[in-house]
């Protein structure tokens, strides 16, 4: 056997094949697994880590016993001795796995298919008595009866039999279609990666959104985290370079989890098939697969058994990763696509913050309820009624219980009709203010009735903004077993729904109880996707912030777009402004006394034109100028930006309609959204870019 014969130093990868004079050396195997996609199959690599683990455990004769290689970051167990690949987190069809050394050209794509262990063997052994004692020209029958010629060590070929054996008892010859033999994995050109680093920093779990395909491909949410992965390792590699190269940082892992498969296995699908329409199949079961999800999340029943799902596989998925990481101690984010943000925003909205949490928030109120003291004696001393501190502070009394009093109260406290008059016209007159600035849904009296009315106290309309879980499904939210860092949404219609269950707006102060950051990504195209940012302040409006490109710099035709908009907004003011004076000259009056003054007033006027544009053309877009300008956008992220908008490549700004489903399933394989993601959860660990991109915050 070849693998037996004592080895000499191996060639590096891409040299030529040993001449026949030059010796025989022993091939270098390499590890394959075969992945199957709508049946059809293809060989792939495994990363020159892995394999080199694998080999190093069939040299080790381990492949005799049921031994267990973790490959892929972890992601896949290899079976040594069934020789398959198994999937960890998530189920999947087990995959065939070889160790490959020789291998022959494919008919339909013209990649290379690796041959059987065994007859790879079989012609090793061949190969390996041709080269020592310069016989070529050798034969050999493959299993399925095909024959293979070594001609010379750089030309092998491969005949397919024109026709199988018959009743005549032809044989198969090497008169069928040739195809090209290779020995060594380093004669095909196969892109074999490096692997992946084995330090883990962070782990996001990502739940997917309606329907079991989650891209324009029909792919499922594990393939789309693949992509997703692949793109975030490419990103640290171009702008963590510093960072990996100090060692400081190794990789982010991402998991999918998946609850489509879970809702439709209650019996629904079956239920649905009874009532459905025999006309349009193919478009009713589109719709009773996919587009329904929406509907059942609105159901109660089925609710539950979503948020149940989700949250389960979350921490069956954490718990799992830490019994195979024992020594991560890094953070946990979150990120969902489409319904999956809904369902994880309504998940965090509904977790219980720790103890500690608790007692700080209530050491708050209290801190709150003396500020409403002191409120109220700041209240009383801009009406110049001092001198009644003492009355309201013995009763007790902070702001909300003033803006609660009524005459009959004040009356009762003893308090006389001039004051009483005073403070009862302050409180009409807050309230009034405050009906007209932005009056609270009125509906949400019915969610806590003990609750004063926002009507009437200012601490009462904060509390309706308090209230994000108004119109939630009626279920019982489980608990997660870790505080998540950070919570992606990307193209989320979060906004939409908080706004069709009347919550009209977020309170600024609010934040989720065991998360602190949250993000809301979109393409601009997105029909799905809503803001965020606009409920929490109403009253501004301003641009959401723009993802600057993973390449720093916008893209050419933004450029354009916006050069070519100051470049009109030029051209406008310099018309306007020489008209101004054209037609200021028609209406000069032409007394010869009033010459000199017109001639200044002339000179005044073109200065004055002059000097205008030039100011106007110095100011920037509007969309700049509210991003240049701090807003304060609450704490539902931590006072920072909350909405980030993609750039559409060129080709989408042609027609948004024909890319608007592109843009609501454009985020697997989006550079500068998995270059945001990575930004924030390293910015939690103190580790920055290696050099800043313009426009980022």
């Amino acid at each position: 056997m070849a693998a037996r014969e004592p080895q000499e130093a191996q060639p590096p990868p891409g040299s030529a094949e040993p001449e026949a004079a030059g010796g025989y050396e022993a091939v270098a195997p390499h590890w394959f697994y075969c992945k199957v996609t709508d049946g059809r199959e293809r060989w792939v690599p495994f990363s020159a880590q892995d394999s080199a683990r694998l080999e190093e455990a069939h040299g080790a004769g381990k492949d005799k016993e049921d031994v267990v290689v973790p490959t892929s970051g972890g992601r896949y167990d290899v079976h040594l001795k069934p020789r398959q690949r198994v999937a960890v987190y998530w189920e999947e069809e087990a995959a065939e796995v070889r160790r490959c050394t020789w291998f022959y050209k494919g008919d339909k794509d013209n990649k290379y298919i690796p041959y059987s262990e065994t007859f790879s063997q079989e012609l090793e052994e061949a190969y390996m008595i041709a080269v020592t004692q310069d016989e070529w020209k050798k034969k050999l029958e493959s299993p399925s009866r095909e024959i293979i010629i070594l001609h010379n060590p750089k030309l092998m070929v491969h005949y397919h039999p024109a026709a199988p054996s018959d009743d005549w008892g032809s044989t198969p010859t090497e008169q069928g279609r040739p195809r090209t033999v290779k020995r060594g994995v380093e004669n095909i050109a196969a892109e074999i990666p490096s692997g992946e680093p084995l330090q883990i920093d962070h782990l996001v779990f990502v739940v997917h959104g309606i329907g079991p395909a989650c891209d324009i491909r029909f792919r499922s949410i594990v393939q789309c985290v693949n992509d997703f992965r692949s793109v975030s390792l490419s990103m640290l590699q171009a702008h963590f370079k510093r960072a990996q190269e100090q060692q400081h940082i190794g990789r982010v892992e991402f998991l999918p989890v998946n609850w489509h498969s879970s809702l439709h296995s209650t019996g629904v699908d079956v239920d649905l098939e009874r009532i459905t329409l025999p006309s349009i199949n193919r478009l009713r079961h589109f719709i009773n697969d996919t587009i329904l999800d929406v509907f059942f999340y609105n159901s109660s029943t089925y609710c539950q058994t979503i948020v149940d799902t989700v949250a389960s596989e979350m921490n069956r998925l954490y718990q799992l990763f830490l019994q195979r990481n024992p020594l991560f101690k890094g953070g946990v984010s979150i990120a969902g696509h489409s319904l999956g943000s809904l369902i994880l925003f309504d998940l965090l909205t509904n977790q219980k913050a720790a103890p500690e949490e608790d007692e700080h928030q209530e050491g708050a109120r209290t801190a709150a309820s003396s500020r409403g003291v002191e409120d109220v004696k700041e209240i009383l001393k801009e009406l110049g009624l001092w001198e009644y501190c003492e009355v309201f502070e013995k009763e007790k009394m902070d702001g909300q219980a003033l803006f609660l009093c009524t005459e009959a109260n004040l009356k009762e406290m003893g308090i006389p009709l001039g004051p009483r008059m005073k403070i009862l016209h302050y409180i009409s007159s807050k309230r009034e203010t405050q009906e007209q600035s932005s009056a609270a849904p009125q509906h949400k009296e019915h969610r806590s009735p003990a609750q004063p009315s926002p009507h009437h106290t200012d601490e009462g309309r904060n509390c309706q903004y308090r209230d994000i879980g108004l119109g939630q499904v009626s279920a019982n939210y489980p608990q997660l077993n870790y505080k998540p860092s950070i919570f992606f949404a990307f193209g989320s219609p979060i906004g939409m729904f908080l706004t069709v269950r009347g919550v009209k707006r977020i309170n600024p102060d609010y934040s989720l109880p065991t998360c602190k950051g949250f993000f809301n990504i979109f393409h601009p195209f997105d029909p799905v996707a809503y803001r965020i940012e606009p409920m929490i302040v109403p009253d501004v409006e301003f641009e959401p912030m723009l993802l600057p490109h993973h390449k720093g710099r916008k893209r050419m035709h933004l450029e354009l777009k916006e050069g070519l908009t100051r470049m009109s907004v030029d051209l406008k003011n310099n018309l306007l402004g020489s008209l101004r004076v054209a037609w200021q000259s028609f209406t000069r009056a032409p007394l010869p006394a009033l010459e000199a003054a017109s001639a200044e007033g002339e000179a005044e006027a073109e200065a004055s034109t002059e000097k205008q544009p030039d100011t106007k053309a110095e100011e920037p877009p509007p969309a700049v100028k509210e991003e240049a300008s701090p807003i304060n956008v609450g704490r539902l992220n931590g006072g920072n930006r909350i909405d980030y908008v993609l750039q559409e490549k060129p080709i989408e700004s042609f027609n948004e309609y024909l890319f608007a489903l592109q843009g609501h399933l454009c985020y697997w394989e989006s550079e500068d959204t998995v270059l945001l993601v990575l930004k924030e959860i390293y910015q939690t660990q103190g580790i920055t870019l290696d050099q800043p991109l313009p426009g980022s915050q």
